[in-house]
């Protein structure tokens, strides 16, 4: 009998070369072995995008805002001018998320409308990643991919925060796909596109120059061989270079002034060495130590088996996922880190996983297959969605506000430390109402002037765990043990009364 050779066949999709048997008679040109047909792989991502919106959407206002929340309606607040002068000024994050925000106040400042965006584009970022896995390897592989982001924890929480976390992923994700689809074919128009879109997710977030420059460091390693013998080969990387650098020029300019005042001393606040790679790992495993092993093991079993396949793909893969790891183990000692900022490792970080769907050969071959990792990723997710929606995920300031307003009367104080933890208290509790007079303080020295200042008044003490980076000395805490009674604590709000 002849064995018929293999060779390439054409993903329909993509335009990728995958290995495929052309002799196979259960393979058509429409669906490789366990691969869902378009139309079947269509209604699944509808599905998946539908629930993944759903577990976005739901409850969307339930918790109340936390500090970095309050800050964003603060500096939506402020005129379009007046955002980037706060940037340009020191405010350690890029405008474009406020200018959104701003825009959106038209609708009001309650907590849905605040969070409509992240949320939004948190939903549109599954078909992107199913798109990326699709170009990178195949059909079945963006599915996974996309229903391992649908139903991840870290991402359902970061889309339902009104912070730029979960938009800069979806301009990220962007800038990956056209960079997967620019690497296959050396496209002009996707060099571009890539480049725009890495510019878009760095005005969302400084830290999105981290995988922007790390996927430009691929291009040049994986054409390091064409590129010395013909200069003309580094074109289309140099394009989307030059696209990001055009489009993010003035961020630029700002971020170099920015990058040393944060790394000019030692953080107050974050995670420091290797707790900033375990709890970045383990929280975009859904927050269990089982499946964080289960997903790296799979993981290095996907990086395997692309190496085998497509060695300039299994590249990206490590380069992606170790190379921002490494990177943020380094600045983590000279400037805050926090495993949020990471979030654009997810894309690759489940694709990755995903891709040892092929290797796993005896799963390949049934049509149910996907069906086993879609239902595991639900299973993954299952503990985090049973508590999730009932209850607080932050700090609960709307409760905290009402009890505060049931202790205090007419001619109290109201003290915050540190200063800044006014912008979420009063966005619930209003002094004028109450008949307080609210203050701030951060250090042990600013309590004792206003005990002067106010000798006969009574006065409590709303104290949050940022009081630590604000007053590193604890000096703070130390005057509140002294001259002031722990009341009790909702939630990560601590209160005290004056002795």
């Amino acid at each position: 009998m002849t064995v018929p050779k293999r060779h390439k066949i054409q993903h329909r999709d993509t335009g990728t070369s995958i290995p495929g048997d052309a002799s196979d008679p259960c393979e058509s040109a429409k669906t490789r072995r366990g691969t869902p047909e378009n139309g079947t792989a269509s209604w699944v991502l509808l599905g998946l995008a539908a629930i993944g919106a759903l577990l976005r959407f739901y409850n969307l206002g339930g918790n109340s805002l936390w500090l970095d929340e309050a800050a964003t309606l603060s500096f939506a607040r402020q005129s379009l001018a007046g955002i980037w002068e706060s940037t340009a000024g020191g405010e350690f994050n890029p405008p474009l998320f406020y200018w959104l925000e701003h825009g959106m106040l038209v609708f009001g400042e309650s907590e849905l409308v605040l969070r409509f965006l992240p949320a939004l584009l948190g939903v549109l970022t599954i078909p992107v990643v199913y798109l990326i896995g699709s170009g990178f390897k195949d059909r079945n592989v963006g599915l996974i991919a996309a229903a391992l982001l649908a139903f991840s924890p870290f991402h359902i929480f970061y889309s339902q925060e009104a912070r730029a976390y979960a938009p800069m992923l979806f301009f990220f994700s962007l800038a990956l796909l056209f960079y997967v689809r620019a690497n296959r074919s050396n496209e002009t128009r996707s060099w571009i596109l890539f480049g725009i879109f890495s510019a878009v997710a760095f005005w969302m977030h400084f830290y999105a120059i981290v995988p922007v420059a790390v996927l430009v460091l691929h291009a040049l390693v994986v054409r390091a061989g064409g590129i010395r013998k013909d200069a003309r080969n580094a074109r289309g990387p140099a394009l989307g270079l030059a696209a990001f650098v055009v489009a993010a020029l003035p961020l630029l300019i700002v971020t170099f002034g920015l990058f040393r005042v944060r790394t000019s001393s030692a953080p107050t606040f974050g995670m420091q060495g290797l707790d900033v790679v375990y709890v970045t790992l383990i929280e975009a495993s859904g927050h269990s130590i089982a499946v964080l092993v289960a997903f790296l093991l799979l993981f290095l079993l996907g990086v395997a088996h692309t190496w085998h396949e497509d060695r300039s793909g299994g590249l990206l893969l490590v380069f992606v996922m170790i190379i921002p790891l490494a990177a943020s183990l380094v600045l983590s000692s000279r400037m805050p880190m926090i495993p949020r900022y990471l979030i654009y490792l997810l894309p690759v970080y489940f694709i990755g996983i995903a891709s040892a769907y092929p290797a796993l050969r005896a799963l390949v071959r049934e049509r149910w297959a996907v069906a086993l990792f879609i239902a595991a990723a639900i299973l993954v997710s299952a503990p985090f969605l049973s508590t999730y929606y009932t209850t607080p995920q932050k700090n609960d300031w709307r409760g905290f506000s009402a009890e505060l307003g049931g202790m205090t009367g007419e001619g109290d104080l109201v003290v915050v430390l540190p200063s800044y933890t006014a912008l979420p208290l009063d966005y619930y509790y209003s002094n004028t109402t109450d008949g307080t007079i609210e203050l701030a303080a951060t250090t042990g020295g600013d309590l004792e002037a206003i005990r002067g200042r106010y000798p006969d008044r009574r006065a409590f003490y709303v104290v949050t765990g940022d009081i630590f980076a604000a007053n590193p000395g604890e000096d703070a805490l130390d005057w509140l043990g002294e001259n002031a009674q722990f009341v009790g604590q909702q939630t990560g709000i601590k209160l005290f009364r004056s002795a």
